[in-house]
């Protein structure tokens, strides 16, 4: 039997293709958003807190990266609402993932700061900077300057992963394309739609990021080495 293909019947539904993107996007960029900031916290308490801290963040960056994003959403969600604590799907999903992403960046970030020379350092203190200025220029930047590309790497594969969240019930595009599926029983014709809207919101992230890092990073903008 010959297969027909029909991606008209498809592509008909592109107002619910639309509106799972900009959930999609939605859930990407908080997530993102609110990663970064906590994730950059979170590898400065770990890179220079004190005993305490940086075992309580350490603690929390390996439960996180060792277990999947989907229990961590499924008990946010779901084990939570059996005590009481009811959030929305959506809410709750959003929140998983900067759960996620935040310990991942924590790491990178961390990495970054750490392959700071301490002789850099020391120039900075020699010259006269405040300890904030010596931690704002010598330190925190140059490590983020470093560590750009794999914390744009990390924050495309969010914007991926977020198909996982559709199995707690978020209409991101993939939930929205189960409906069509559903609708049309056009399997093959719905998963080449998904691949190509998926390789165009990737590069549309990923250009997003170049743009900002070359606002973001002036000297690497110079030495036309960013991403």
């Amino acid at each position: 039997m010959t297969y027909q293909f029909d991606f008209g019947a498809v592509l008909q539904y592109w107002p619910l293709f639309l509106q799972g993107v900009e959930t999609t996007l939605l859930m990407s960029f908080w997530s993102t958003l609110a990663g970064f900031v906590m994730g950059v916290g979170c590898a400065i308490a770990r890179s220079s807190g004190g005993p305490l801290l940086r075992r309580v963040v350490g603690a929390y960056v390996e439960v996180i990266r060792n277990t999947p994003l989907i229990i961590q959403s499924y008990f946010l969600i779901f084990g939570l609402s059996s005590v009481g604590l009811t959030l929305s799907i959506l809410t709750g999903a959003i929140l998983a993932l900067v759960i996620n992403i935040t310990a991942y960046t924590c790491e990178i970030v961390r990495a970054g700061i750490e392959s700071v020379p301490r002789s850099q350092r020391e120039a900075g203190e020699c010259l006269g900077l405040s300890p904030f200025q010596v931690y704002w220029h010598i330190i925190l930047v140059p490590a983020l300057e470093r560590v750009y590309p794999a914390l744009t790497s990390q924050f495309v594969l969010l914007m991926l992963v977020t198909s996982l969240l559709s199995a707690v019930g978020t209409e991101d595009l993939f939930g929205i394309a189960g409906n069509i599926q559903a609708l049309t029983f056009r399997n093959f014709e719905v998963f080449v739609v998904l691949w190509v809207v998926y390789l165009a919101m990737s590069a549309l992230v990923r250009g997003a990021f170049a743009l900002a890092g070359k606002f973001m990073f002036v000297r690497k903008r110079k030495l036309g080495t960013l991403l």
